[in-house]
């Protein structure tokens, strides 16, 4: 039982714990930039369009069971408008970031040194 809780206090004390706290707070306040971005931003703009920006009293009833459709539209392109701003300011960036950093790392071969490893590497898999 000791190694498991010596094990338990090496994982809280290596850092994985707090990386993940840190990145949770930071997910939390994202998240409350990106509801503001949709409700101060972008729902006002749909309300310009289409004469409201919340679409949550959009009812109808069938046999006394009333159905809210009017809050699935809302959350539905509140929804869209997140996923949008992620993949835009989040995914984007970070695979031009990663893509520039792949091509600086491998060395661009000119035909000639191309052919030669692929020349040595066939001569290998011959001899094997």
């Amino acid at each position: 039982m000791g190694k498991v809780l010596r094990d338990f206090r090496d994982f809280l004390v290596q850092g994985n714990l707090i990386t993940l706290a840190v990145a949770f707070v930071m997910g939390v306040a994202f998240a409350a930039v990106l509801s503001s971005f949709v409700a101060d931003l972008i729902m006002p703009i749909i309300g310009a369009i289409f004469g409201k920006s919340d679409f949550s009293n959009l009812t109808f009833t069938i046999h006394d069971s009333l159905f809210r459709y009017g809050s699935f539209i809302t959350a539905l392109i509140t929804f869209i408008a997140i996923a949008a701003a992620v993949y835009f300011f989040v995914v984007k960036p970070y695979e031009m970031v990663t893509a520039r950093r792949k091509a600086e790392e491998d060395p661009v071969l000119s035909d000639e040194e191309r052919r030669h490893q692929e020349l040595l590497a066939a001569i290998g898999s011959i001899n094997r």
